[in-house]
């Protein structure tokens, strides 16, 4: 469990923040006491993504929606 001191902590915070892993402790101290204590958290856990959330949000589509595009009609010759 490594310790840095208040002054040192407060240099380098986002290093140390960043350079944790999960269950990871770091101890900071003053005048060679413990004060605080920063632990490394895992991220939260991500839902899975469901099927058919958007069902029913087209409304409407144009009628030539899959017709090519008149930009590229020389190049679909």
């Amino acid at each position: 469990m490594p310790t840095v001191t208040i002054k040192e902590a407060q240099k380098k915070l986002s290093e140390l923040i960043h350079r944790l892993t999960p269950g990871e402790e770091v101890v900071i101290t003053e005048n060679d006491q413990p004060v605080a204590r920063l632990v490394g958290t895992a991220p939260p856990p991500r839902k899975p993504r469901q099927l058919g959330t958007l069902r029913g949000t087209v409304l409407s589509m144009a009628p030539d929606f899959d017709a090519p595009l008149d930009d590229f009609k020389e190049y679909m010759e």
